[in-house]
């Protein structure tokens, strides 16, 4: 997946219809707010809730720093 596909504007985590982020390494999609990030496989996003992994505090800070430097919000 792309920061300038299209779909990233309307994909929204499952649980709180919240924005999602594009991580810079293009494989996943993170919820910064209930720190949860979701996989993306084969170019598609696995938004079930179920799908959905919840991240440390540590992990947290990496995926923020990751998406700012280089991934885009949706």
């Amino acid at each position: 997946m792309n920061p300038d596909d299209p779909l990233l504007r309307i994909l929204v985590c499952p649980l709180d219809k919240g924005p999602l982020t594009l991580l810079a390494d293009r494989t996943t999609l993170y919820n910064p707010r209930l720190r949860r990030r979701y996989p993306i496989h084969d170019g598609i996003p696995q938004l079930l809730p179920s799908s959905g992994e919840p991240v440390t505090d540590e992990e947290h800070d990496r995926l923020l720093a990751a998406g700012a430097a280089g991934g885009a919000t949706a």
